[in-house]
């Protein structure tokens, strides 16, 4: 097989059309059909980082398996066995939910998946420690995205959302409960520590329902 094969093979897999794929890469139109040699250095690195899911090695000379691994996760796995490519986001790289929800060339850090979860967009790493136990500062939560409506909050789940309070943004994993207050929204935290806090249902930027969480731990 050769380079332009592995692409065709890839875009099926992924599901996306050849279209698109030259989109995403910066790649002119017509590029991968009009292919005689191999990618070009250039050309190569724009794939990869539109795509950072495909192995370098399988890509340019058919070794190894389509897509790299992720820690202990095994992505070539994914579509043999029918498990979604979820995309963990930097949000210190990304500058925040807003912007890798509004973008969708925004580029993930990493790609993963969990076996049994319903259909998901993204997963993030949480930082803080306001939801610990039950979610550490560390921590990765899987998300849905979600219309910002207080009709499509299911009040008592835990969110990841976006808000803007004094002309600054914050970021956080919350649980939503209904505020006494029309048109605020009442935030909690697992821990103790942390005061409940009621914002403007308005001031919400992004919103996401926290569908899972995964936890680290360190074996000595």
């Amino acid at each position: 097989m050769t380079v332009k094969d592995r692409i065709y093979e890839f875009c099926k897999e992924a599901q996306i059309p050849i279209r698109q794929f030259e989109i995403k890469a910066n790649l002119s139109n017509g590029y991968v059909s009009s292919m005689r040699k191999g990618l070009g250095r250039g050309k190569l690195e724009s794939v990869i980082k539109a795509f950072p899911e495909i192995s370098r090695e399988w890509l340019l000379f058919g070794e190894g398996t389509m897509f790299r691994t992720a820690g202990s996760v095994d992505l070539s796995k994914e579509s043999k066995d029918g498990l979604q490519r979820i995309p963990l986001y930097d949000l210190i790289a990304t500058g925040g939910i807003v912007s890798v929800f509004q973008d969708e060339g925004t580029t993930p850090a990493d790609y993963f998946s969990l076996p049994g979860l319903p259909p998901v967009d993204g997963a993030v790493y949480v930082r803080g420690d306001s939801m610990a136990p039950l979610i550490k500062s560390g921590d990765i939560v899987v998300y849905k995205k979600v219309t910002l409506s207080e009709d499509n909050i299911m009040w008592g789940q835990i969110y990841l959302l976006s808000y803007t309070y004094d002309q600054d943004s914050y970021t956080c994993v919350k649980y939503l409960r209904r505020s006494g207050r029309p048109g605020y929204i009442r935030m909690t935290s697992e821990s103790p520590n942390f005061d409940p806090q009621e914002i403007p249902s308005s001031s919400i930027t992004a919103l996401a329902l926290v569908k899972a969480s995964i936890t680290f731990h360190t074996i000595e």
